[in-house]
C-alpha cells in the first residue's frame, strides 16, 4: 500500500499519547489530572465573570469572556519580571516591598495579565503582614481557590479566574464580616484609582 493509499491518521502523536496515558494516569493520579492533560491542547474556554466599571467600581453584571491562555514567551512579554515570577511561577514578593501593601486610595484592583476585576479598595484592610489584604474578592466568580500544600504547609491559593495567574493566598484570620484575609501580591495586581 502506497503512502497516498493509506487512510488518514485521526490523531497526531501528542494527542494519541495523551489518550493512551489517560487510562493509566486517571487511575493513578485522579480525574482532575486527566482532564488537565486532555484540556492542554483545547481552545480557551468561555467564562462567565462579573464585570465592573473602572471609574466608580459600579457592578456591570455578568460578562462572557475567553480564558486568556498564552505561551511562556507571551507571558514574559506581557508581564514584568516580578509579576511573571509571582503570577506564572507561584512566587511571593518580599513583605513590605510591593506597591500596594500600604495603598489607601479608593479604586479597583485588576489582574495585570488579563484585566479581570479582582478586589475593591472598600474591602482592603491593614493586616500588618506587609502584603495587600482584603476581606473578600470583588466577585467570587472572578477568583479560583485551590489547595496548596507546598513548603510543608496547607494553604488555600488564589488565582485569577480569567487567566489562571497566581495572586496569593487566603487565610481565615481576617476581620468581620467574612473573617477572611486575602493576602495578595502587589505584583499580581494593577490599581485603578476612582475618578
Amino acid at each position: 500500500m502506497s503512502r497516498s493509499d493509506r487512510p488518514p491518521l485521526m490523531m497526531n502523536r501528542r494527542h494519541f499519547l495523551r489518550v493512551a496515558l489517560l487510562g493509566s494516569g486517571a487511575a493513578v493520579l485522579g480525574g482532575a489530572w486527566a482532564r488537565k492533560l486532555l484540556a492542554s491542547d483545547a481552545a480557551p474556554a468561555d467564562l462567565l465573570l462579573e464585570c465592573f466599571a473602572d471609574a466608580d467600581g459600579r457592578h456591570l453584571g455578568p460578562c462572557r469572556v475567553h480564558k486568556l491562555v498564552l505561551s511562556e514567551a507571551q507571558w514574559k512579554q506581557r508581564l514584568t519580571d516580578e509579576a511573571f515570577y509571582v503570577m506564572r511561577r507561584e512566587g511571593t514578593e518580599r513583605a513590605f516591598s510591593g506597591a500596594y501593601w500600604n495603598q489607601h486610595a479608593k479604586g479597583l484592583y485588576r489582574c495585570p495579565g488579563c484585566d479581570t476585576a479582582l478586589f475593591d479598595s472598600s474591602t482592603k484592610f491593614d493586616s500588618g503582614t506587609g502584603w495587600p489584604s482584603f476581606w473578600q474578592p470583588i466577585a467570587k466568580a472572578n477568583v479560583i481557590e485551590h489547595s496548596d500544600n507546598t513548603w510543608g504547609m496547607q494553604r488555600t491559593a488564589v488565582n485569577c479566574a480569567g487567566c489562571d495567574s497566581h495572586l496569593g493566598h487566603v487565610f481565615d484570620d481576617g476581620p468581620k464580616p467574612t473573617g477572611l484575609r486575602y493576602c495578595m501580591n502587589s505584583a499580581a495586581l494593577r490599581f485603578i484609582p476612582r475618578s
